[in-house]
């Protein structure tokens, strides 16, 4: 009898492999951090230390939220209904002018609370205090891809703008061998920074293989910008700079012409749509079909929660499939499948780490979510991934397991004092608004 460390049974797999294979009545089990064994209920005789049964439910690979800034949990609603520019300028940045590392830790264990309840198992991060990010994130046991905001102005955590390159570059050492937590270079944009701190933070992200971030094409006011200060669009500039390659993501890529998405796909740059953040900040719609059928490989990703407002990557699948069809007014436009491998696989893909999680293969890390589909809202059910996309929420993950490890059983977040966490965000939001009002 083969033994395991945790077995789910007992529900339909959607294992998000090349051939999206669906496994009904399906069940995994696990060995420490890593996948052992798929199959149909009775192909092999198990016994584990743990069961779950998955109840009739749908069993995925954990999402991938792609693009976020997960302290931001703590500006939910802040200035909402305002344009990126003036959302920027007159609140977000005067206010993270005044923050700290306590207040990016609480705010990031309210997101890790947030995501894992709705079925998020790993977060690419871009923010300030970033060691507190991977910190909260590993006493959450959430998967993560994380690296500090590089500005030509200021840091209120590193300091002037040359010392931000060093604290990257700590940061990499630091958590090099973590199994959890990975570390990337990520300058904020290219209207915040100069061609010099692009062209510095292209060849340390190339000197230590960790991958380079920045926010690209997002407003029309940013090409604006791009093109009077260097006479090119953004992509044409990042192309200019020798940076485009497959270990850049761009964040957004709303704002892209022909040759743009061609010059992406041949340099094999990924790209993260965030389509509820754009719509909400009126930014526009990512070409993200054209750039699908170019070859781009697309993850999906939130933002932060003052331009979004949630974490839920659920909802986030909805409205990506729904915007992209009413802006081709086609109805076939980015079907089901093609959004659920976006947060799922595609998304492992964005981020370098698809031979790890994205996906459930014996061999991989075992991220993985049991859905409850045994509601009204999800009854009757005809295709899993269809249901995905336009019916299920974050509210019914029922489990959660990251690296192997259960970190929601029933509802109940097991690694956080979910009572806790709320309280001190609650303290932490007294003081932001005390320094709006100043």
């Amino acid at each position: 009898m083969n033994r395991a460390d945790i077995l789910i049974h007992n529900g339909t797999i959607l294992t998000m492999d090349e051939k999206n294979t669906v496994i009904p009545n399906g069940s995994l089990a696990i060995s420490g951090d890593t996948i052992r064994f798929i199959g149909r209920k009775g192909e092999a005789s198990m016994d584990a230390r743990k069961t779950l049964d998955a109840e009739g439910g749908i069993i995925l690979p954990g999402l991938i939220n792609s693009h976020t800034h997960a302290a931001m949990t703590l500006f939910r609603g802040l200035a909402d209904d305002l344009p990126l520019m003036d959302w920027l300028n007159e609140y977000i940045f005067p206010v993270e002018k005044k923050m700290n590392a306590e207040f990016v830790r609480v705010g990031t264990l309210l997101a890790c609370a947030e995501m894992i309840l709705s079925g998020t198992t790993t977060f690419c991060d871009m923010y300030l205090f970033e060691h507190e990010v991977a910190r909260a994130a590993r006493e959450a046991g959430m998967r993560c891809l994380v690296g500090e905001v590089l500005y030509d102005f200021p840091s209120p955590n590193y300091g002037p703008p040359e010392d931000g390159l060093r604290y990257t570059e700590s940061l990499i050492r630091e958590w090099r061998d973590d199994p959890l937590v990975s570390i990337a270079v990520e300058p904020h944009s290219l209207y915040t920074c100069s061609p010099e701190l692009l062209a510095a933070s292209n060849a340390l992200a190339l000197d230590y293989h960790v991958p380079l971030i920045i926010h690209v094409a997002e407003t029309l006011s940013e090409i604006a910008e791009v093109k009077k200060r260097y006479g090119k669009g953004p992509i044409e500039h990042l192309h200019s700079l020798g940076i485009l390659g497959p270990h850049m993501i761009a964040d957004h890529c709303v704002h892209l012409d022909e040759r743009d998405i061609e010059r992406i796909a041949e340099h094999k740059t990924k790209a993260v749509d965030n389509p509820e953040s754009n719509m909400k900040l009126a930014s526009g719609i990512s070409p993200v079909p054209e750039m699908l059928a170019a070859g781009v490989i697309v993850g999906l990703g939130t933002d932060g929660c003052a331009s979004n407002n949630n974490l839920d990557l659920f909802g986030e699948m909805d409205t990506a499939a729904k915007s992209h069809k009413i802006k081709n007014l086609d109805p076939t436009v980015m079907n089901a499948v093609t959004v659920v491998r976006m947060a799922t696989i595609e998304g492992a893909k964005v981020l370098g780490i698809d031979t790890v999680t994205g996906s459930l293969e014996v061999g991989k890390k075992a991220d993985i979510i049991v859905l409850d589909m045994d509601k009204p809202h999800l009854t009757p059910m005809y295709n899993p991934f269809s249901h995905l996309v336009y019916a299920v929420r974050g509210h019914d993950v029922r489990h959660t397991i990251i690296n192997g490890s259960i970190v929601m059983e029933n509802r109940s977040l097991l690694t956080l004092d979910i009572n806790e966490v709320i309280a001190m965000a609650k303290e932490m939001a007294i003081k932001v608004w005390d320094w709006v009002e100043k």
